[in-house]
């Protein structure tokens, strides 16, 4: 189970990029595997050169945006771009919350030592306290109320901030596990098609036994691939599932406490019940710090998330160029969906190419006049032939005139089928048995489908698919995380605030009203005292 602090500081490269650090021996892994799912969501990739090393291109991610103080590099500003896996980049980015952290440290230690006097003078220096500032017991009392009224605004902006956070995160995990779904889907049926073309024979006449064992290859590798991805995405879906879970809820409690916390203390205020102000006050000041260090926490999470968002727009501009996503992301082995996209074309073109001479060669000629697997009374129109979408050597071609779409080509082909007799020859007009028309749709349906998902594992070679998947997430989703993000550490602050100045209220409340309380018990006991002097007299 992922824990709960690392999770807070990588949240957004989790949900949107479904990352973590890779160690040196994954790495290694990488470099064998066919698609290595690791700790991520969706597979991308490292681009590499000619020669297997990394491309010489390099770019700085969100340059300018990560310019930061950075405390482990003596304050010296931060130029290394986005880089979670970057001490310095970890370091400028908390520096960004250092103030939090500063006020959540004075205010303990400060506040804690005030306590501490105050109880050191009421139990060994007590005096008794004489006059009070109406100035100062009205003004105390407007202020409490003010500072009570912005605790329950702070909590409001927090409970409303951590919904919408909480929903957009999902929104963004689902999308992304939605997209490493549909990855998983697309390798399947790639999987499955090439399964179907080993049985695929037209007229006896099927795929060479050396292309079926390549076939056969391809898909343990596809499986494989498909099998680890799938185990990963369904790991990494609960366990960030939980972790946003986790952290809303601990957002609510600390809203529904700081919240109560913030109107007992008036309430007990108000009534004078200064033994439970005081007890009610050693418990503010310890949420008060603990909250001013989870404002810090979601003011540095509210920065990474505009970090990764402005770094992963970058890469989607420049996908070739090495950064430092390659680093650090679990990769698809570009060899295996290179290989994977060269098997479908070889079978694409063999299945076209063994239609076509079917067609050419036995089902368009004239009946030979002796019996055989040429003859079969076939007549009629002359069956057009399948658009090979390939040249021999495995580039696009382009159809010529009176070619068929092997999409459409199974009912253009209904046409030319002939009626036949028990011993498979036609006793109507027409060049096509129906096992031969069975056979070259069969035929043509795999064709078509390989040739769709040519485009899919073309996707995986040069990873448009996760240009695509980090523009959605950039556009759609990027702007409500850190719109939200940023309400909760606002709301988070708001409460600190308005507690941390209602706590210091309640002990400066609780002293005025306990002078204003002797003033007048003294007003009247000399009162009494002269009237009881007039009476002698």
């Amino acid at each position: 189970m992922l824990s709960l602090k690392p999770v807070l500081f990588l949240l957004l490269t989790l949900v949107c990029l479904g990352v973590s650090k890779v160690t040196p021996h994954q790495k290694q892994q990488l470099s064998t595997a066919v698609v290595y799912g690791g700790h991520g969501v969706f597979p991308v990739r490292i681009e590499t050169g000619s020669n297997g090393e990394e491309d010489s291109s390099s770019m700085i991610l969100a340059e300018k945006r990560t310019r930061r103080k950075d405390p482990a590099n003596h304050l010296k500003y931060y130029d290394g771009g986005w880089n979670i896996s970057d001490h310095h980049y970890k370091s400028s980015v908390l520096y960004t919350a250092a103030p939090l952290f500063g006020i959540a440290a004075v205010w303990f230690v400060g506040f804690g030592l005030s306590l501490l006097s105050i109880c050191f003078c009421y139990c060994c220096c007590r005096r008794t306290p004489y006059g009070y500032s109406r100035t100062a017991y009205a003004l105390s009392l407007a202020f409490l109320a003010l500072f009570t009224i912005a605790a329950i605004v702070g909590c409001v902006i927090l409970y409303t901030g951590q919904g919408k956070f909480h929903n957009s995160t999902t929104d963004t995990l689902d999308f992304v596990v939605s997209e490493s779904k549909d990855t998983i889907n697309e390798l399947n049926n790639v999987s499955e098609i090439l399964a179907t073309s080993k049985n695929i024979g037209v007229d006896q006449v099927s795929l060479p036994p050396s292309m079926k064992q390549n076939i056969d290859r391809v898909d343990e590798m596809v499986s494989k691939a498909v099998r680890s991805l799938d185990s990963e995405t369904q790991k990494n879906e609960k366990d960030i599932h939980d972790v946003l879970n986790s952290v809303r809820l601990a957002l609510i409690i600390v809203a529904a406490i700081m919240l109560l916390v913030a109107l007992l203390g008036f309430l007990l205020s108000i009534f004078g019940l200064q033994v439970l102000v005081y007890i009610l006050v050693v418990l503010g000041w310890i949420l008060v710090t603990v909250t001013f260090i989870l404002c810090g926490i979601f003011l540095t999470l509210h920065n990474v998330m505009g970090d990764t968002c402005v770094a992963m727009d970058e890469w989607v501009q420049h996908p070739t160029a090495h950064t430092a996503l390659d680093d650090i992301l679990p990769c698809i082995d570009h060899a295996t969906a290179q290989e994977t996209l060269f098997q479908t074309k070889d079978v694409t073109f063999q299945l076209v190419d063994t239609v076509n001479k079917i067609i050419i060669n036995v089902a368009n000629i004239d009946p030979p006049p002796f019996p055989g697997l040429l003859n079969y009374n076939q007549s009629g129109p002359l069956v057009p032939t399948l658009c090979n979408p390939l040249n021999a050597n495995k580039t696009d071609r382009k159809c010529q005139d009176g070619e068929l779409d092997a999409s459409n080509a199974a009912q253009i082909w209904k046409a030319y089928v002939c009626q036949v007799s028990a011993n498979d020859m036609c006793t109507t007009v027409g060049r096509l048995t129906p096992k031969m028309y069975d056979q070259m749709s069969a035929a043509a349906n795999v064709s078509s489908g390989l040739t769709y998902y040519g485009a899919f594992l073309a996707g995986l070679m040069d990873c448009s698919f996760v240009r695509f998947t980090f523009t959605r997430v950039h556009a759609d989703h990027c702007p409500e995380l850190i719109k939200y993000s940023k309400w909760v550490y606002i709301g988070l602050t708001m409460v600190s605030v308005a507690v941390m100045l209602s706590l210091v209220l309640w002990v400066l409340y609780a002293r005025e009203r306990r002078h204003r309380k002797y003033t007048k018990l003294a007003v009247a006991s000399e009162h009494a005292s002269l009237a009881t002097e007039a009476e002698l007299k």
